[in-house]
């Protein structure tokens, strides 16, 4: 396992700006998912079929994330982590900027739909090199003793973003009647995205280069080709990497992001409602994340790995159930999936990171752990939607999450140990 020996002289400023940069990230890609049930009535028409197909819009941009992660992250490995990360930002602030100006079906019919998943992919493609670039960078960065408290910051911070994604979407849903909603309301949370988007943009023009890629600069192992290097070298880190990731985004995906649209397509909840459960969820995410990275750098991260697996294959069934009884069991419901999703997501962003070395690190990751995020992420909350149409059993998203988490446990017990202990 990789634990390469850099100089970390990353400053605190440079640190904090990629750290809290992961908030813009998540509350652009997110808000879709918020907001799916009022997309699908100005672009699709409304109905059920309408919200199977913007969650299939979903899907498909979810699948531009592993390209541009792979095209970002050659960008990373080659010309360094700073160029890469201004580049994403850049190219996000664009995509968002053009959904909040997108016409509706009412103005241009069909095409509406067409332009929005347009922009989605534009979207998706940036944030595949985002999460991964932050990562590398939060990790090359830190002192090693501090490696997992120090990159759960980015999924921290990127829970920040999808708080202030729900919560803006709460408001703007509860506030305003549906006729100006559907009107031009619905854009006000895109446009906020976007001016968040380019203050991010700006303050990431002084970041400081990773010290990790100053290194392979002064010993001229920065890598030609960081595709065909990280496939030579990489292939097993790689799998490590995906399996990790899976736990993680569909723990994340089906059990936070999804829930939203699960209760309302249940009918256990109304959109207000199930937003203001889910800004709830985001802050139960924003307060476990940080421990349970802290925790992952005093015990290690495969202890840790394996305690989280064991709890998705255990819980969500029984929370999908919970959920769809609407009350206070709804909420508990939503608050154990939250913290569920936020325990893995921390842990799993140092331990991907540390399955490889510098040399190709960020094509590695792109490989792996951002291929996973496209299957058992953006695929997900649409299979669970079919599923439960089909069948009508509440506990389906449940299931789903407790089979990838057995599937993924052989992986998690043969991992070695990456957590450098505190002396």
């Amino acid at each position: 396992m990789a634990d390469d020996d850099t100089q970390h002289g990353i400053s605190r400023g440079s640190m904090t700006i990629a750290a809290f940069s992961t908030v813009v990230e998540w509350y652009d890609f997110t808000l879709y998912l918020y907001l799916a049930t009022l997309l699908s009535r100005v672009f699709y028409g409304g109905g059920a079929e309408s919200l199977a197909a913007t969650l299939g819009g979903f899907a498909v941009s979810y699948l531009m994330r592993p390209l541009g992660a792979l095209a970002f992250g050659q960008i990373g490995d080659r010309f360094g982590r700073r160029r890469m990360m201004l580049w994403s930002m850049a190219l996000m602030t664009v995509a968002m900027l053009g959904i909040a100006l997108l016409p509706t079906r009412a103005a241009i019919g069909p095409a509406a739909g067409w332009l929005l998943l347009a922009l989605r992919c534009v979207m998706a493609f940036s944030v595949g090199g985002e999460y991964t670039g932050v990562v590398a960078y939060l990790y090359e960065g830190a002192r090693p003793a501090r490696r997992g408290l120090v990159t759960s910051s980015a999924s921290a911070a990127s829970e920040v973003g999808g708080l202030l994604a729900v919560g803006i979407s709460a408001a703007t849903v509860s506030l305003m009647p549906t006729a100006q909603l559907e009107a031009w309301g619905w854009r006000i949370p895109f446009f906020v995205g976007a001016a968040l988007a380019a203050t991010i943009g700006i303050a990431r023009s002084t970041l400081q280069e990773s010290p990790e890629f100053e290194r392979q600069q002064a010993s001229g192992s920065v890598p030609a080709n960081p595709f065909a290097h990280a496939l030579t070298h990489h292939r097993a880190a790689i799998a490590r990497g995906f399996a990790i990731s899976a736990l993680g985004s569909i723990t994340y995906y089906v059990g936070i992001v999804y829930v939203p649209s699960f209760l309302t397509g249940t009918g256990a909840m109304g959109e207000g409602a199930a937003l203001w459960l889910s800004t709830a969820a985001a802050v139960m995410v924003i307060l476990v994340t940080p421990m349970v990275g802290l925790l992952s750098d005093h015990v290690g991260r495969k202890p840790v790995l394996l305690v989280a697996c064991v709890g998705a294959a255990i819980l969500p069934m029984t929370m999908f159930a919970w959920m769809a009884g609407a009350g206070s069991a709804a909420l508990v419901g939503a608050l154990v999936l939250a913290a569920l999703g936020g325990a893995v997501s921390a842990v799993g962003a140092v331990a991907t990171a540390e399955q490889l070395p510098g040399e190709g690190r960020l094509t590695g990751l792109a490989l792996g752990a951002t291929a996973a995020t496209a299957i058992f992420g953006g695929l997900t909350p649409l299979v669970s939607h079919l599923l439960l149409e089909a069948t009508g059993w509440v506990m389906v998203p449940g299931a789903m999450i407790a089979v990838v988490a057995v599937a993924v446990a052989p992986v998690l017990l043969t991992l070695r140990e990456g957590a450098v202990r505190r002396r």
